[in-house]
């Protein structure tokens, strides 16, 4: 199992055959092996890896820099197994090159946090009579019985909306792009532009 990181950017399509096919793009930003985290000191193996500013990337071009912790946007650790952790080492470059053989990723990322939300647009419920004289448009109508006289754990009701974390697997990867580090994976991906999503191939 291997990890990399990516940012949305936006929806497009490509031609496979004589259809078109969506896709999402995602980008592969510069990263750097940070560190590692042990069993032996911290209790479980993990590899630490950061997205380098774009100031970080020119300095570190020209030996300007070191791999301090100024240098990165973003650090992320993770999991990996202990022959694993034999393939990298610090200050390695994490690439686009792991993805140009993979066929299928999962893809883990942070939904849209839509604040709080009304039971209608939430769970999608279907709306009252749209009538002067209807007292039910966009309520919620019942949310409990009689007895035990108390609404039950779970009910769809109003409440706060999105800003969960959204698997997706065995999505099928369409581009891989090298020259500008930017792979296409098919459908919609439920993140916001500019957000980082977890790969897992």
């Amino acid at each position: 199992m291997a990890w990399i990181l990516a940012k949305k950017l936006e929806m497009t399509r490509v031609v496979k055959g004589d259809k078109f096919v969506p896709i999402t793009l995602l980008e592969i930003p510069k990263m750097k092996v940070v560190w590692f985290k042990t069993a032996e000191k911290d209790g479980y193996e993990a590899l630490i890896i950061g997205i380098l500013w774009k100031k970080a990337e020119w300095n570190l071009k020209e030996s300007k820099a070191t791999l301090s912790k100024n240098e990165f946007s973003t650090i992320k650790e993770f999991p990996i197994n202990d022959w694993e952790k034999e393939k990298f080492k610090v200050g390695d470059d994490v690439t686009i090159e792991a993805l140009e053989w993979v066929e299928k990723v999962t893809l883990i990322g942070r939904s849209k946090w839509k604040w709080f939300t009304w039971a209608m647009k939430k769970h999608n419920f279907h709306w009252g009579p749209a009538g002067h004289g209807s007292k039910f448009h966009r309520a919620l109508g019942s949310i409990g019985n009689r007895k035990p006289t108390r609404t039950h754990k779970g009910k769809k009701m109003h409440g706060h909306h999105g800003d969960i974390v959204v698997h997706l697997k065995k999505v099928p990867v369409e581009l891989v792009n090298k020259e500008i580090n930017v792979i296409g994976v098919r459908w919609a991906v439920p993140w916001a532009r500019n957000s980082l999503v977890n790969i897992i191939f």
